[in-house]
């Protein structure tokens, strides 16, 4: 049955059918499953005021419009379901547990590190490691997520525990959460002589969200101030009621600098985790886990930090982690020592991948190169796919004159250490708001050097270079320097972000308000060879100020606007400005139709600052 026709296009009636599409399909992805053209699609969008070809990925908004339009219900595929409909083409699937009960064995805990900026959760987890993470990180700010394993005594025997660093800066909340997907227990650090704060709150919220137990560390007991007790009373409001106090939360007086209480947290952690979780997992079945952090190693080439969350990852294994793929070459531990297998709970770095996976990527393991290169090349379209989409600005029919004339718009290309931080920093970026006339785009991000194609890349875009904790390499600083491309370094992410921010707002317009500076009531009107019409006036109000712009008013309607105030004069004398209460003449350029009783606006034009 044909919809009713739309500008002379009739299309498929859909009658409430259901119609699933991927993330940033197109018209012609629609098309397909409708059974209609892409060109009467096209057509219809423009009579619902969208520009978008045939070809276009088109947003999640935008096919739910046309959908509900001509009568179908556009459904679009979550992300999760997209993975588990292409795992699916090749019989594989993602987080199902199988295998006999012999094949299970039990597994460390995995526990998430968070808390507020500056409560001292890097410092506790290097206390816990003995190793200074603290000291290489920018401001003493965790810019990425890291992932370790240590080893200690829990009734005289020895037990793993895996630990993951969560970054502390606020912009990295999208890192954290994920952090709380993939562990079983949150140590939430929160300093005695400092309290609870919003990203102590935040911090929780994604523990709870998770579902997660959670082991309070009260850090910095050895400082001057501290007052324990005071967290735990606050703590109670979000409901972690200490079990001193009658509740099920475990909170344990820790110092990062003196050592105390290091033993008490590990115990406590264990203690958790025996009580409240079963951790086992399947090491027999095909290898699955999570992306923690991935970077490109000058030596190495891509090397991903991945949390094996079941079955055994060995070298050799053929591996895809979200877009990327390859074989295992090698796997080190966080010391940088070879393992020949990784069992489950287990955080190891991969060797061998084609290119830098993102962290929160899935990996699982298959039995053949083609069919991770497949899977690999399917997803990395998809995602090309949504980025695309994300980034087009809608463009209506009504603003399509002013979007031809002038696109104001920052192009970025972000390149950084490690996949997590160019990740978060293009989120943070993403969501500073200016103003609705300019628009943010990142043309293309990556993890490593800035190279010579980054800066080709920008010349033909006009593009800033962002560059989080990378140098440009060799040719691409003489190429850079030699066509003068904007190519930034930080360290530290909301250098970043402010530094954006700021270019932002100077690529605003200038918005200006009028200032009135003075009225004139027209007394007579005198005629002079050579200048024309001068107006004999008093001043009523204000100052008459000379080349100011003016309006002349009769009848109290404006009967003259854009004029200039070009001559002034106090009797013969040439004059810079008249004051209330004084005469004088006025003259206003070419305009000569004045008459008495007339009145004479003048004012100024003066820049607005931005809020």
């Amino acid at each position: 049955m044909a919809a009713p026709s739309m500008g002379g296009v009739s299309l498929p009636r859909g009658n409430g059918q259901t119609v699933r599409l991927p993330r940033g399909a197109s018209l012609t992805d629609l098309a397909e499953r409708i059974n209609a053209q892409p060109a009467a699609l096209v057509t219809a969008l423009f009579h619902l005021g969208e520009m978008v070809t045939a070809t276009q990925s088109v947003n999640d908004e935008t096919l739910q419009l046309l959908g509900a339009e001509i009568g179908w219900v556009i459904q679009v595929v979550s992300p999760e379901d997209e993975d588990r409909e292409l795992l699916e083409t090749f019989d594989l699937t993602f987080g199902d547990e199988e295998g006999d009960e012999e094949d299970w064995s039990a597994r460390p805990p995995v526990v998430t590190v968070m808390g507020h900026v500056d409560h001292g959760k890097t410092k506790l987890l290097d206390a816990l490691r003995d190793a200074n993470v603290v000291a290489r990180e920018a401001g003493g700010i965790t810019q990425h997520i890291g992932a370790y394993q240590i080893v200690t005594e829990l009734d005289g025997n020895e037990r793993p525990v895996t630990f993951i660093d969560t970054p502390g800066h606020e912009s990295f909340t999208a890192m954290r959460a994920r952090g709380a997907k993939v562990t079983d227990i949150v140590v939430l650090v929160v300093a005695a002589d400092d309290g609870v704060m919003p990203q102590t709150v935040e911090a929780l919220n994604h523990a709870q969200a998770a579902e997660v137990p959670i082991v309070v560390a009260v850090n910095k007991v050895d400082k001057e101030g501290a007052n324990p007790a005071k967290i735990r009373q606050q703590l109670t409001e979000y409901g972690l009621v200490a079990e001193e106090y009658g509740g099920e939360t475990m909170f344990v007086d820790v110092s990062a600098i003196t050592r105390q209480g290091l033993d008490n947290l590990l115990a406590a952690i264990l203690l958790t985790a025996d009580a409240s979780l079963d951790l086992r997992a399947n090491t027999e079945q095909d290898p699955q886990g999570v992306v923690i952090e991935g970077k490109l190693d000058k030596g190495r080439g891509p090397v991903a930090t991945v949390l094996v969350q079941r079955g055994t990852l060995r070298q050799g294994d053929s591996i895809v982690a979200g877009d990327a793929y390859g074989r295992v070459r090698s796997l080190l531990d966080e010391h940088g020592n070879k393992l020949k297998e990784a069992l489950p709970a287990r955080p190891v770095q991969v060797v061998g991948l084609t290119s830098v996976p993102r962290a929160g990527d899935t990996f699982l393991v298959v039995d053949e190169d083609r069919v991770a290169r497949q899977i690999a090349d399917r997803r990395q379209a998809r995602i090309r796919n949504a980025q695309n989409a994300s980034m087009r600005k809608r463009i209506s029919l009504e603003d399509l004159d002013a979007a031809l004339k002038e696109n104001r718009q920052l192009n970025l290309i972000i390149k950084g250490d490690n996949s997590g931080t160019v990740e978060a920093l293009e989120e943070a970026l993403m969501k500073i708001e200016v103003d609705d006339e300019i628009s943010l785009r990142v043309i293309h991000r990556g993890v490593g050097g800035i190279t010579k194609s980054d800066i080709d890349l920008a010349l033909a875009d006009d593009v800033i270079v962002l560059g989080f904790n990378v140098r440009a390499e060799g040719q691409a600083t003489e190429l850079a320097n030699r066509e003068g491309v904007d190519v930034r370094y930080y360290t530290v992410i909301y250098q970043a972000i402010d530094e954006i921010e700021a270019a932002l707002k100077g690529m605003l317009k200038p918005i200006y308000e009028e200032v009135q500076l003075g009225t004139a009531e027209v007394r007579e009107v005198f005629r002079v060879p050579k200048v024309g019409n001068v107006a004999g006036s008093l001043v009523r109000s204000g100052t008459i100020v000379r080349n100011s712009k003016a309006r002349l008013i009769r009848d109290g309607a404006v009967v003259a606007d854009n004029l200039s105030v070009d001559s002034l004069r106090r009797f013969k004398d040439d004059a810079t400005e008249v004051r209330e209460g004084y005469e004088c003449g006025i003259g206003l350029g070419s305009y000569n139709d004045i008459k008495v009783d007339d009145v004479i606006e003048t004012f100024e034009l003066r820049e607005k600052p931005r809020d």
